[in-house]
Formats: structure tokens, sequence, C-alpha cells
């Protein structure tokens, strides 16, 4: 599928019907804060902004088992190896499964403990608790769901990969409002309306696969056996690499809550606002990591290393674009939320300087999706761990001191250039090596 053709039409149309599903999700997930600060209660806000910053480790997880099942497949469908494509599909299916229940259970119990020491206390430490718990349960579900949409992006599928996700969304907006206000449940529903958007993934992604796909393998005990070490030499360290990020956001949010509700609350909206903007590099990366697998699998390598270059170019041009779109909409952002003074000033910095930078999160993306599918994702794991701890921790502290709560946010992005840097350029000098 990925085998010839324009490169940079290929990564266009991965990557813009990924984030046409991804954009319903983060849309939704926007629209949740803002619901919720139009109950005019600083603190449910700040309360999500605490939950979900634990909450992404657990997305986290599930977007490094949707790496390892799209690079798995990807490669096997390369090689027109179409059933053993389908057998390993099964073996990580029920691999994912196993994870994502065991890490719910345990995220479910410490949720108090994991919250609080991102800086969470008294009633805001019991709103995100409450609202963590009732949507980390259906964890296994999405990560289901993710590995099924994983799946269909390794065949070429994107139209109905896209599908799945502008479904969840869709339940997600409907519900909202109508459980947040018609039912009066507040924080609980917007919680129940994620909920309900977790389970549209799962059939909607699953559906096609049975379908159209054949469904999945049967697999025997020896054969999950004999299958772990692939999946877990992928798996493991796209999980480990995955997870440093909000590990990482984990020192940041601590760090804004020194500065209170508002700041934490203002934190919040930038962190919806990353997504929603950045949609398509986040998109990105797993994008092309089935053009990557593929032509890897097939030994066209200078495709892959052309493959780099067209995503680090498209990357630089989409930042520039959404950079230039923030810095005109900072403030009717920052009154829609009903933002404190400050936390309107953080909204601005966020703009101006933060914004730009994302070039280079863009470019650890498309790197660690070259690791991932090049069989090296130990080299991303490393990087990433570093990039979102010596690149993080000495640059908010010094951030903080210097300038605040937004300097808090400006000091992590500074951190970011230098390991975005040296990370693509790792990548491409072992893509080469191929050459």
């Amino acid at each position: 599928i990925f085998l010839e053709g324009n490169l940079l039409r290929h990564i266009i149309i991965m990557a813009s019907s990924a984030s046409i599903g991804l954009v319903s999700i983060f849309l939704v997930d926007f629209a949740d804060l803002l619901f919720i600060s139009m109950l005019g209660e600083a603190e449910l806000a700040a309360a999500v902004g605490f939950a979900g910053t634990v909450l992404f480790f657990t997305f986290s997880v599930s977007i490094g088992l949707t790496i390892a099942t799209s690079a798995l497949v990807a490669q096997r469908r390369g090689q027109d190896q179409p059933l053993e494509a389908r057998k390993i599909a099964s073996s990580v299916m029920l691999f994912g499964t196993l994870v994502s229940v065991v890490l719910a259970t345990l995220c479910w119990i410490w949720a108090p403990s994991m919250i609080g020491l991102i800086g969470a206390k008294g009633g805001t430490l019991d709103l995100a608790v409450r609202y963590f718990r009732i949507v980390v349960t259906a964890m296994p579900i999405a990560a289901i769901g993710m590995m099924a949409t994983g799946i269909l992006r390794a065949r070429g599928d994107a139209r109905r990969a896209m599908t799945v996700t502008l479904t969840a969304g869709a339940v997600n907006a409907i519900l909202d409002p109508i459980l947040i206000f018609g039912f009066g449940l507040g924080l609980d529903g917007a919680a129940y309306a994620s909920v309900a958007a977790r389970f549209a993934t799962l059939a909607t992604a699953l559906y096609p696969i049975f379908k159209h796909y054949g469904g999945f393998a049967r697999i025997n005990a020896a054969r999950f056996k004999s299958d772990l070490a692939p999946i877990v030499a992928i798996a493991a360290p796209a999980m480990l690499t995955n997870v440093a990020t909000p590990f990482g956001n984990g020192f940041v949010t601590r760090a804004i809550s020194e500065f209170g509700d508002s700041a934490v609350a203002a934190m919040a909206v930038a962190g919806r606002l990353t997504p929603l903007a950045f949609c398509v590099i986040f998109a990105l990366s797993g994008a092309i990591g089935p053009i990557i697998g593929q032509n890897f699998g097939a030994k066209q390598f200078g495709r892959v290393r052309g493959t780099l270059i067209k995503a680090v170019q498209f990357t630089a041009i989409y930042v520039a674009a959404m950079w230039l779109i923030l810095l005109l909409t900072h403030g009717f952002i920052s009154d829609s939320f009903k933002l404190s003074e400050e936390g309107a000033n953080i909204i601005f910095w966020f703009a101006l300087v933060v914004a730009p930078l994302f070039l280079f999160n863009g470019t650890l993306f498309v790197s660690n999706a070259a690791f991932n599918n090049l069989r090296r994702p130990l080299f991303s794991t490393f990087l990433n761990w570093g990039k979102n701890t010596i690149g993080v921790v000495p640059f908010i502290t010094v951030g903080a001191a210097l300038g605040g709560a937004p300097g808090v946010l400006i000091g992590q992005s500074v951190g970011v250039v230098v390991f975005g840097i040296v990370v693509f350029w790792l990548a491409y000098r072992f893509v080469i090596r191929f050459v």
C-alpha cells in the first residue's frame, strides 16, 4: 500500500485522516472543560487538570500498545504474510488486554496517592479522585479499541480508522451536555460521557476488522508464548517511551499547583488546547509508523529516509499555522473559560512561546515512530525519558523562579528543543546506514 507513490501524499492522507478523528475527541475534551468551567467553580476545573495528568499516563500506555500493534501488523503486511499478520494481531490484542486490566485496577486503588503526589489537596483532591476513578474503569475498553484502530491503520484503512474516533467523539459530544446539565451530574456527568465514548471506540473499531478483514486468527497458549518476545520487544519500550511524557507533566503540574487552583485551571485549558491545536502532529507519529514499517519490511530504505524528511517539513508548516491562530485567539479562549487575570496571562505566554516550540515535539514524535518501526525502540525510550526528566525538572525550576506559573510552561517547552534536535539527528543517521 505504501511501497510506491508520492511519500508526502501518503503522509498527508494518513495524518489528516487520523487527525480528523482525533480532533473530534480532543474537541470534546476541550468542550468537557468548557462545560465544567461554566459551572463557575475553579476547583472543578482544577480537579479535571489534576485527574487529566494521571489519566494521560493510562492513555499513554494504550498509545504504546497501539504503536506495537500497528508496527507488528504492518511489518508482516509489508512482507506479504497476511496470515501471520492476523496471528500477531490476536496475540498483541490479548497481551494489551491483560496489561490494561492490571494497570486500570492498580490506578483505581492508588488514585488518591497518585493525584495527591502531583499537588492536589483537600476538596480538589476528592473531586479529582472521583472523576479519575470513573474514567479509568474503562481503560481496558479504550485500549482494545485503540489497538484495533492500529490494526486498521496498519492495513492502510485510514477511512475506517478515522470513523472510529469520529464516532467516539460524537457520542461524547452528545452525552456531555445531557449528563452535565440535563441530569445535573456535573463533573460525574463528564466522566460518564467519556466512558460511553470508550465503548463506542471499541465497537466501531472491531466491527470492520471482523466484517472486512476476517477477524482475528485463533491462537493457543504455545503460539501466544512464542509471540510474547517480539510483542514485548516493541510494546514495552513503546509504553515506557509514551509514559515518559505524563511523567514529565506530573512535575509540571506539581510546580503549577504551588500557584493555586486558578493556575492549575489555566494549565488544564492549555493542556486541552495543545492536542486540539496540534492534533495533526499527534496523529503524525501513528500515521507514518505503517509507512515506515511497510517500506522497511520491503527493504525500500530510501523511502524510509524520505518519509522522515517529509514528515518534519510537514510538521514545520503546520506548527507555524497553529502558532498564528493561537496568537489571534488567546484572549477569546481565556474569556470563554472565565479564567482569572493570572490564568489569562498563562494562556498568553502559551500562545506566544510554547506553541512555536511544539515543532520540536513533532520531531520527537516522528523519530519515535521511526525507532519503533526500525526495531530500535529502546532508543526512543531512553531519549524520551531524558527529555522528560533532564529536559523538564531544571528548566521548570528556573522558569518558575524567573516567570512564575507561565515560566513553568515555558521552561518545559525550552527543554524539548535540544532533545528534539538530537533525537531526530540520531533517527536520520540510523536510517541512512541502510541506504
